[in-house]
């Protein structure tokens, strides 16, 4: 068998969702499974007007590659990538892209929501949301941290 093909980019740019999902796609792909996050506005109080995204280069790199390798060895992938932006985003901007291929349907969905609860806990970076009440760093949420706990064996979670 190949070796998985695994792509881990921090920029800048905007993300072309289509063009990435296309680079996941071979004759030996049954599935292409992708997930595109986007900057969410808010209401009132709770508005975002602007979402800054830092990161500490080659290191933020090197953990997202260490999820992709993570659920390589879990589920018999053909390809994984994670896109992640940083800078100044306004609300509805796409923010990260995942995607992963496989044979299978079961795996593909299976390791990009595996890749996208690891994302939210492991990755380095530091997000600040602009609104209406000026500008305050985003905590972690339980929530995430929960959902990624259910990936551990004791969970039953994950292969």
């Amino acid at each position: 068998m190949a070796p998985v093909a695994l792509r881990a980019q921090i920029q800048e740019q905007v993300l072309d969702p289509g063009a990435l999902q296309q680079s996941l796609v071979s004759v030996d792909s049954g599935a292409v499974v992708t997930f595109t996050g986007h900057v969410r506005g808010g209401e009132g109080e709770a508005a975002v007007t602007c979402l800054e995204l830092e990161h500490y280069p080659g290191m933020t790199e090197r953990s997202l590659l260490a999820i992709l390798e993570d659920a390589a060895a879990r589920w018999p992938l053909l390809a994984a990538a994670i896109v992640h932006r940083v800078g100044r985003l306004a609300p509805g901007e796409p923010i990260v892209w995942v995607g992963v291929s496989a044979a299978h349907r079961a795996e593909a969905f299976a390791a990009c929501d595996f890749i996208m609860d690891f994302l939210k806990t492991r990755a380095p970076f530091w997000k600040k949301e602009h609104g209406p009440m000026g500008a305050a760093w985003v905590e972690a949420r339980g929530s995430d941290a929960e959902r990624a706990a259910r990936w551990q064996p004791s969970a039953g979670g994950g292969r």
